[in-house]
């Protein structure tokens, strides 16, 4: 399996780990190009880049005729738990990832889907802790669509990209005081290596569907541009 370069499909560029992810894509010479999936419009231009402006991705099946050929998803939607009701959360994390995964599924049957999980993802799905359960269900049912073409990554501390906007002050404060600091205690990894041990799983696959970190560092040191 080498796919190269890469048109992809990503969710999520209006989020902190959605954009650090669009940044390192556009950046790299393996994407061919990018479209981004997005609720609202933004004012990002790039050559590589197509927004396709969906307010409900419950209904993204209206739009099959511009998700055609492509070779991924990079899917980086989502948000914390924190606040959250457990439905609203298994809404948002569950049923709109499978209803857009899908409809990328019918559309491009051989696309590789790379999800944005998280550390400490509960796949027995019987845990007590509610966003762990249900990113463990969402991920079961990923890899059950998608079968050996799924990827879950698991990232716990994330160094963000140079340039990125979302977060006011998160990037300044994350990438020159605490990254460096907590990279100490606890697992991190850059969103550059994010997406490229999603190229990498995309163009040549990889020995694990479950990335946690010290695998993704593994899968982005292996990229070769």
């Amino acid at each position: 399996m080498i796919k190269e370069p890469l048109n992809i499909i990503l969710t999520g560029a209006s989020g902190m780990v959605g954009e650090g992810i669009l940044l390192a894509c556009l950046a790299n010479n393996s994407i061919e190009s990018v479209l981004s999936i997005v609720r609202k419009p933004t004012s990002r231009q790039h050559p590589k880049l197509k927004e396709l402006v969906v307010s409900d991705f419950l209904q993204l099946d209206q739009w099959k005729q511009e998700l055609k050929d492509y070779d991924a998803c990079f899917y980086a939607a989502g948000k914390t738990s924190l606040g959250m009701k457990e439905d609203d959360y298994h809404q948002l994390t569950y049923t709109v990832t499978l209803a857009v995964a899908n409809v990328l599924h019918h559309v491009n049957p051989d696309l590789v889907f790379c999800f944005v999980s998280g550390a400490h993802t509960d796949a027995t799905e019987t845990g007590k802790v509610m966003w762990a359960r249900i990113k463990g269900k969402t991920e079961n049912a990923l890899t059950h669509l998608f079968q050996a073409n799924t990827y879950h990554f698991r990232p716990a501390l994330m160094k963000p990209m140079k340039g990125q906007t979302q977060f006011f002050g998160y990037n300044y404060i994350t990438h020159k005081v605490l990254y460096p600091v907590m990279s100490l205690f606890y697992p991190g990894c850059s969103l550059e290596e994010i997406a490229k041990a999603m190229i990498v799983c995309s163009q040549h696959g990889f020995g694990k569907q479950i990335l946690e970190v010290k695998d993704i560092r593994q899968a982005a040191s292996s990229y070769q541009s």
